[in-house]
């Protein structure tokens, strides 16, 4: 779910099949429930457009902004750590 609202935040209005190709390996299916999963949490919307063929958009809510910071600290710290880290598992 962190990849889907790095994405969200990168491109700010992110349609479906766009997102199904930055965020792989995921199928379509896994996908849809994540996103759903994110709406029903207040991260992000979702917009329906009546046109054929069907458009449907995503963005993050206000509170979904919030969490930008937070997944940029974590990635940073994954960053400078990863060797550390690397190194940990290959002892276990």
């Amino acid at each position: 779910m962190v990849q889907i609202i790095y994405y969200l935040h990168k491109q700010e209005v992110v349609r479906f099949g766009q997102l199904h190709r930055l965020v792989t390996p995921i199928t379509q299916k896994e996908l849809t429930k994540r996103l759903r999963e994110l709406e029903k949490a207040g991260l992000l919307n979702r917009t329906i457009y009546a046109e054929v063929p069907p458009r449907v958009e995503y963005h993050l809510t206000e509170l979904g902004k919030t969490l930008i910071q937070p997944i940029a600290t974590l990635s940073a710290w994954a960053e400078q750590n990863y060797h550390v880290l690397k190194s940990q598992q290959q002892h276990d």
